[in-house]
């Protein structure tokens, strides 16, 4: 059979990896396609900039819309980013009855009602498993292999800048206790948020404004397909709660070690009997849990199923050839259907479009989760028990405690970290409002979410 031809939008990082893939791997993706693949028109904002791989071959034009536009393509890879003009793009490829192929996260989560809706009135396809921690095959697995179970819930690491920055600001604990001989977590000057972050620029993990990355705004994006597939509902991103890791310090990590935790930056989606969890933020997992132990920049998604059980998948979130390896997938599996009846595809959010949820996203206030609390309080008699206080009234019960030396030479406050059982987090605003208004309170109150992620 003669080949796919196919067009390209962006030659970048994913994109080059892509065309380098699909070029070094041509006869093993024909063999599993049962047909040849190629890139022959592609788009790139700088056709002058020097590429990861060989262009040969390849129509080069500044121009998108030449690609999308080109009658003699059948199948279009948008790799460009961004939502405004990517969703121009996508529309009208599938207006010209083009297939899609996406690694946007933030398109999906934003217009994948939209763009779904289209591809389905027009016949064609739009696979995105690029858009979801990069080369781990996440949203087949949840698609297709655990089909047969009822999904409880998800919880993933499913940013890699952020994990990286957690995992380096842990190291430096670590090492920083070591070099103290053993002392309180923190007792060596290590780096920060800030020092870490830095590095992690010029390493290239993180972006010049890193906002999306450090604020969990990615990591919503991606938490918001997952969960649409996990539960068959809407795709929903203006609902989902979204905390980043910059008010993370170095005693928080240490503590949490001290306490048997580890911080991990986390998207977690959970069905209750009133609606669905859909929440991005800091959290202690507990540090013998696998999840916990996904260092650096790699990606991991824990998926509770009721008739599987927990299943873990990790893998690289990121990069030309991780990335690269879920765009071919994707093409492959569209070169596959190309002569199947629309109607027998597998739906693009796992459940058939007529057959959505209208489970409601839960507001953030309405969510129970464990917590882990540092305060800097006044060192003298009855602080503790007005805080303890505080909690028993609004039924909080505590788990664990910690209170630790004045510093030498320091002022005559004293960090109190306070670990508690699960708890509405309506509860828990009240209780921290509280906590703030006595008087023998330095600062706010520095508050984390636990979960044990038990299967």
């Amino acid at each position: 059979m003669t080949p796919v031809k196919v067009g390209l939008l962006g030659l970048g990082t994913v994109g080059g990896g892509t065309v380098k893939v699909l070029t070094r791997n041509a006869q093993e993706i024909m063999r599993r396609a049962g047909r040849g693949i190629e890139i022959v028109h592609a788009s790139a904002r700088d056709l002058s900039k020097p590429r990861i791989c060989d262009t040969t071959g390849i129509t080069l034009t500044q121009d998108p819309f030449e690609v999308v536009n080109n009658p003699d393509l059948q199948v279009i890879v948008e790799l460009i980013g961004g939502t405004d003009q990517a969703r121009d793009l996508v529309l009208r490829t599938i207006a010209n009855g083009k297939h899609v192929v996406t690694a946007n996260k933030a398109l999906i989560a934003k217009h994948g009602n939209e763009i779904f809706a289209a591809a389905r009135e027009r016949g064609v396809m739009v696979a995105f498993e690029a858009a979801v921690a990069g080369g781990i095959p996440i949203i087949k697995a949840i698609r297709e292999g655990l089909a047969g179970n009822r999904i409880e819930w998800l919880a993933g690491i499913i940013n890699g800048t952020s994990n990286f920055i957690l995992t380096e600001m842990r190291d430096d604990v670590q090492g920083c206790t070591s070099a103290a001989g053993g002392g309180k977590p923190g007792a060596a000057k290590g780096r920060d948020f800030a020092d870490v972050l830095a590095e992690a620029q010029r390493l290239g993990y993180a972006e010049a404004d890193p906002t999306f990355d450090v604020e969990g705004i990615d990591a919503a994006h991606k938490l918001t397909i997952l969960a649409s597939i996990a539960f068959g509902i809407p795709l929903q991103f203006d609902k989902a709660y979204t905390e980043g890791i910059s008010r993370i310090t170095l005693q928080d990590v240490g503590y949490a070690e001290e306490l048997g935790y580890r911080i991990k930056h986390l998207g977690i989606a959970r069905r209750t009997e009133e609606g669905i969890e859909l929440r991005v933020h800091p959290t202690l997992i507990p540090h013998r849990r696998l999840i916990a132990n996904v260092d650096g920049v790699m990606n991991a998604v824990l998926v509770k199923g009721d008739a599987v059980g927990p299943t873990l998948f990790y893998g690289a979130g990121a990069g030309a050839e991780p990335t690269a390896s879920a765009v071919v997938a994707d093409l492959v599996d569209v070169v596959r259907t190309l002569t199947a009846d629309p109607e027998n595809r597998v739906p693009h959010l796992a459940f058939q479009p007529d057959a959505l949820s209208d489970l409601p996203i839960l507001p953030m206030e309405k969510v129970e989760t464990a917590y882990y609390l540092r305060m800097q309080a006044q060192d003298r008699p009855g602080v503790l028990a007005d805080v303890t206080r505080i909690l028993a009234d609004q039924g909080i019960s505590i788990e664990a405690m910690l209170q630790k030396a004045p510093a030498n030479g320091g002022d005559d406050t004293v960090p109190v970290v306070i670990l508690t059982h699960r708890i509405r987090e309506r509860q828990m605003n009240e209780a921290i409002r509280r906590i703030e208004a006595l008087g023998t309170m330095a600062g706010p109150v520095m508050r984390m979410r636990l979960e044990h992620l038990k299967g």
